[in-house]
């Protein structure tokens, strides 16, 4: 892609980013008395976390998602902010610039029988130097591959010579198999014979059958190439012999803004922060109402219903951006802050998919009963995991760890030992026999069968654990707005309890 295509993008995006509304629907007075668990519980309502999900859900409807870097979050951001200042609070916005990615490849067969191959699964775009964006649609033509193949790996020298594109007709779409040579080499060939497009294919042995991503200088290409699985490619090329394709390169790279969102209570220690996040953002392409409209809306509510309540301990609410893109924006945070200002930092909740719409009751596994923890877990997660299990055996509802891994999140938190906890109600892992006997749903399909993609909507949800899950996260942030002596020592007025401090916190 050249420069100056992705400066139009780039101002077309800010434009529209300057340009878009503040949504703004006024949220229910909050009480100063919400201040335990029982008050605050009935206040945080299902009611209203549906309210902001179904701002969140036409945000979306009317931007395309509400991914990083595209104008649908910068609305959903608007939306928050707007939210919390009609409760009371002063939020701040942290901007930050993260590299933007957008790929709007394809690799689809037209005919005989239609088929869209997946983007990362079944094929991907290349990265030569310079690469080439097109669109073209074909009939393919296999040049010199070995299928099924050799059984020495790194044999085929499909696209290697000049020579193997004698007869090969102009203009139709070169498929041609990893071997002996480079890609680019293969690549330069089949344009030079007149190929319109290329399909570049991996060579079918044990370990060359998944996807790579084709390197290599490519000097006065002009004509789009991807790449695909040898399953993706023997289907093209022995069940669908002479099939017409679309092969197309259409991406975007490009350094972008995001930005994180907080909201600070009025009252409590400024040297004792308790911080409850979720991150605003959706994949690309759309709406992500479980993931992560769902933690996102519920903490919100959460936060709007205890903006009156005079807490021991500060409390800080935090909406990510570009978690999607790698935790970017939870990371930006933490790496920007001083040795000091995380230590004052007691504890992070984290709230990532919380009305999974086959779901289970997870929590997050702080004191690694089950051993899975690929990570150090900070001392005092354990306690943060107590007060979450007692909510749920309170109700007498099941509930069950879920792996403490920091692949959310909580991640950047605990790499710098603070304690962290939070739910979860599952992504594309599948319930078990076991999980539906004791929570519903069905066996064998995923917990959320919509994860990551466009069916994720307003629709996407299980109520019952969205209600269910909004009363925990509201128990879980009042009960140590109160009181953190459990997780850090820091005592609340009047409490006499409490273990040693750690990690430089106060007593």
């Amino acid at each position: 892609m050249t420069q100056r295509y992705r400066r139009r993008r780039l101002a077309l995006f800010s434009a529209l980013a300057l340009a878009l509304p503040l949504a703004v629907t006024g949220p229910a007075l909050a009480d100063p008395s919400n201040n335990s668990p029982a008050k605050l519980t009935k206040a945080v309502t299902l009611d209203g976390v549906l309210r902001h999900l179904d701002a969140l859900q036409a945000i979306s409807d009317t931007h395309g998602d509400r991914a990083a870097g595209r104008p649908g979050f910068q609305v959903s951001v608007n939306y928050v902010v707007g939210q919390l200042n009609a409760a009371g609070y002063s939020p701040t916005v942290q901007a930050f610039d993260f590299p933007y990615v957008e790929d709007n490849s394809r690799l689809d067969r037209i005919a005989p029988v239609a088929r869209i191959f997946a983007r990362d699964t079944d094929f991907n775009r290349n990265g030569f130097t310079p690469t080439f964006e097109g669109d073209v649609t074909g009939v393919i033509e296999p040049v010199d591959v070995i299928v099924p193949p050799a059984p020495a790996p790194n044999t085929s020298t499909s696209g290697c010579e000049a020579a193997d594109f004698a007869g090969f007709t102009p203009g139709k779409i070169a498929m041609l198999q990893r071997g002996t040579c480079g890609f680019n080499v293969k690549v330069l060939n089949a344009q030079a014979a007149g190929a319109s497009a290329v399909i570049l294919f991996n060579e079918g042995q044990p370990g060359r059958t998944g996807l790579v991503t084709p390197i290599g200088d490519t000097p006065g290409l002009a004509i789009p190439v991807v790449f695909a699985t040898y399953a993706a490619a023997e289907e093209l090329i022995v069940l669908t012999p002479g099939a017409t394709v679309r092969v197309k390169v259409d991406f975007t790279e490009e350094t972008r803004t995001a930005w994180n969102v907080f909201a600070e209570s009025q009252y409590g220690n400024a040297n004792n922060v308790v911080m409850a996040g979720a991150h605003l953002d959706s994949v690309q392409d759309g709406p992500g109402i479980n993931d992560n409209g769902s933690g996102s809306a519920a903490l919100l509510e959460t936060a709007i219903q205890m903006s009156k309540v005079k807490t021991n301990a500060k409390v800080r609410f935090a909406w990510w951006g570009a978690e999607e893109e790698g935790l970017l924006g939870s990371e930006h945070y933490v790496a920007n802050l001083s040795p000091a200002e995380q230590d004052k930092i007691a504890l992070y909740l984290n709230f990532d998919m919380v009305g999974s719409p086959n779901h289970f009751f997870g929590v997050y596994d702080g004191d690694d009963s089950s051993g899975t923890a690929p990570v150090p877990i900070p001392p005092g997660s354990a306690q943060i995991e107590d007060v979450f299990e007692k909510f749920y055996a309170d109700r007498g509802l099941p509930f069950e760890d879920t792996e403490f891994s920091g692949r959310s999140d909580y991640g950047p938190f605990i790499a710098v030992n603070i304690p962290a906890g939070g739910l979860f109600t599952g992504a594309e892992g599948i319930k078990t026999a076991q999980q539906a006997a004791l929570y519903g749903g069905t066996a064998g399909v995923a917990f959320d069968p919509c994860y990551h993609q466009p069916c994720d909507t307003r629709a996407n949800l299980n109520l019952t654990a969205l209600d269910v899950n909004a009363d925990a996260i509201a128990t879980a942030v009042i009960t140590f707005a109160f009181d953190t002596s459990t997780v850090n020592g820091v005592r609340a007025p009047g409490k006499s309890h409490g273990r040693a401090p750690q990690r430089g916190e106060l007593s």
